[in-house]
């Protein structure tokens, strides 16, 4: 019989974000795992770099390297049915990494993964594929920086692709943004990610690219704001498929999060106090 999945049961599944949430050092990407729920909230921590959430009582992952991280990858997402005994992120590996983790039911108090960051995810990647054959040239034995960057690519976009597949849990990538000028002395903004093909094809993996920006009030007084139109007038890296969110938005990304779900913002905690500067946004909604 085709396995239909039927309306009703696809409009009862439970819905989660994938989201992308980016800005320049100091913006307060990370302080925003504080509007998130702490006890549901398991933060993956690529940097070390938590001083700004030192007293966050939630839980935390701390891998060094990026076999590591694979390893949490198809722990956190469980195994793909298309993956080969001997590929990444196959029941092989899955089984192998359950017997060194335990029993991923411990993984049921969750309901959302923040991972941060993208950016030193992606150098971690790198450093790891310096290292592979594919690194190297075949004729001389000496690196080959094409074949580690190609490599780095492919690495970065099954990750992040084989995580996009948990079906149950909200999955948050925080990235730096990286201000430049081009060619014709314009400024434009760009993911800081080690490698073009994962910076280029990261956008259409996720559900949601959210600019956590400081803006400017008619008075001139500035202000936090999630940036989330694409055709925004700062040029920032914004992408919004739920078709739910204003251009810009309160940066709440707890609320944010319910609102792209449908809900209203009605489960979301409360504002941070992180937050608390001049803003057009009003503290309560109804």
């Amino acid at each position: 019989m085709l396995p239909i999945i039927s309306a009703d049961q696809r409009l009862s599944e439970k819905r989660c974000a994938k989201v992308a949430l980016v800005g320049v050092p100091g913006s307060g990407k990370t302080t925003q795992i504080r509007t998130l729920n702490t006890a549901s909230t398991l933060l993956v921590d690529t940097e070390a770099g938590d001083l700004s959430i030192l007293d966050w009582a939630g839980d935390a992952l701390r891998p060094r390297t990026w076999p590591e991280f694979k390893d949490l990858v198809v722990f956190l997402a469980g195994p793909s049915p298309s993956a080969s005994p001997e590929q990444a992120f196959s029941q092989a590996h899955f089984d192998h990494v359950c017997q060194k983790y335990g029993d991923p039911a411990q993984l049921a108090k969750y309901d959302t993964y923040f991972v941060d960051s993208l950016t030193v995810l992606s150098r971690m990647c790198l450093a790891w594929c310096k290292t592979q054959p594919a690194a190297f040239s075949e004729k001389t034995g000496k690196p080959d920086t094409r074949g580690a960057y190609g490599l780095l690519g492919s690495e970065m976009i099954g990750a992040l692709t084989h995580l996009q597949h948990v079906r149950d849990k909200h999955v948050i990538y925080v990235c730096i943004l990286e201000e430049k000028l081009d060619d014709f002395n314009r400024r434009i903004y760009q993911l800081q990610l080690e490698g073009a093909k994962t910076s280029a094809e990261l956008p259409g993996v996720l559900d949601e690219v959210i600019t956590l920006a400081i803006l400017k009030a008619d008075d001139g007084t500035p202000y936090r704001a999630f940036v989330t139109g694409a055709d925004n007038a700062w040029g920032f890296p914004s992408k919004d498929r739920s078709g739910r969110l204003d251009p810009i938005e309160e940066p709440h990304l707890g609320k944010l999060i319910a609102k792209c779900l449908g809900r209203n913002g009605q489960d979301a905690p409360p504002p941070s106090t992180a937050f608390a500067q001049p803003s057009p946004f009003t503290e309560s909604q109804e």
